[in-house]
């Protein structure tokens, strides 16, 4: 039963490979920032909508958020959810494979429909904006998204699989300094420097770092340093991420990092702001039960786990899925598209489009929908 069944899931998602491949082209090729997914989401959202599913955009009053459903949870024995990325870097476009998250998690759910209703299962995708240091998924759950998963699931691309994502939490700051511009060669006295500000700060972490607990990351760019050598800056800003193993190790971090922040600004004069540009991304905690069957049906599809550590280090990478996993069971494993560029690199968002990204969306829309069935078959009330 359960094989017969697995065999009508890949039919359908076979029925469906073009459409899902022309989706993650199309999402590639035109690849929108954090909150402004407007194109990016109405795409995804329309292939649900083309194959049945009743969608829903904006979403919880976030206008690049969607839910496509079929079936209904509140007769259904069993609930899966399945969690679509869409949003790019800044100057990288799609170089952490959103596009391929999006296509995976629409096609595993569209797979997926072909057995559910028989089975008592209702299929949501949830599309999640603003992953990349926005927050999405946080903004969501305030909102009272997701509460109704029995299982959330999603798998990101990655150099090569992993099966078990270890995140790290993580706190998002802009920071800025204001000081007083002047000449910077008739009137120096008259200046507050910013950008000596920056520089001490900068340098105040780097100090830190040899202080800090292994595991602890503290990273950032200037992304406004000045406008002219002949004129004193008077603002200068920055964006920097603070990550550690846990929630409550990253609260007590924090308070650390900052004071480096305020040593900058205490010793040129200027004045500080810190803003968080999210809420804090939690560590993941992961459905164990749930993984391991990903893995089983990942290596049925031919999937390779067995890789060098040293190749397997994207899964540290943090995510708002944590946050989602504290409130439902979730899984989040990694799917590799190969080559030798690693996730944020520009030949990364090469290596996901093309034939081995084609291979990579197809396995990953299978394994998610057969992960799901499996689940749903030993968990529903009425599967």
């Amino acid at each position: 039963m359960s094989d017969a069944l697995k065999q009508r899931i890949v039919a359908q998602r076979e029925r469906i490979d073009d459409d899902l491949v022309a989706l993650s082209n199309r999402l590639h090729g035109d690849p929108e920032l954090g909150w402004q997914e407007h194109r990016s989401s109405a795409a995804v959202a329309a292939v649900l909508a083309s194959h049945g599913f009743a969608v829903e955009q904006p979403y919880l009053g976030l206008e690049t958020a969607f839910r496509a459903t079929l079936g209904d949870p509140e007769s259904a024995g069993f609930t899966v959810g399945f969690l679509a990325e869409y949003d790019a870097l800044p100057g990288l476009g799609h170089a952490c494979g959103h596009n391929l998250i999006a296509a995976m998690s629409a096609g595993g759910a569209i797979a997926l429909a072909a057995v559910a209703d028989e089975l008592g299962i209702a299929v949501e995708v949830i599309g999640t904006p603003a992953e990349e240091g926005g927050g999405g998924k946080i903004e969501l759950l305030e909102r009272g998204a997701f509460t109704e998963l029995d299982l959330a699931l999603m798998a990101h691309p990655a150099p090569v699989d992993v099966a078990e994502a270890r995140p790290f939490a993580v706190a998002h700051w802009h920071v800025q300094f204001d000081g007083v511009a002047a000449h910077a060669a008739a009137y120096p006295e008259r200046g507050v420097n910013a950008n000596d500000a920056f520089i001490i700060a900068q340098t105040a972490i780097a100090l830190l770092r040899q202080q800090l607990p292994s595991g602890v990351r503290v990273h950032g760019v200037q992304t406004r340093g000045g406008e002219a050598p002949n004129a004193i800056p008077e603002r200068t800003e920055g964006r920097w991420y603070v990550r550690a193993e846990t929630m409550e190790q990253l609260l007590a971090l924090e308070s650390r990092v900052l004071r480096c922040f305020e040593a900058g600004a205490l010793a040129s004069g200027a004045k500080l702001t810190v803003t968080p540009e999210s809420k804090r991304y939690a560590e993941m905690r992961t459905d164990a039960e749930a993984l391991a069957v990903y893995r089983a049906n990942a290596v049925a599809l031919g999937r390779d786990f067995d890789v060098p550590p040293e190749a397997a280090t994207m899964n540290r990478a943090s995510t708002d899925m944590g946050n989602v996993s504290a409130v439902v069971d979730a899984i989040h494993p990694y799917i590799g598209v190969g080559g030798a560029a690693s996730n944020h690199q520009p030949a990364f968002a090469d290596a996901c489009v093309g034939p081995i990204a084609e291979q990579t969306l197809r396995d990953g829309a299978t394994a998610l929908a057969w992960t799901a069935l499996d689940v749903a078959r030993t968990r529903g009330h009425s599967a």
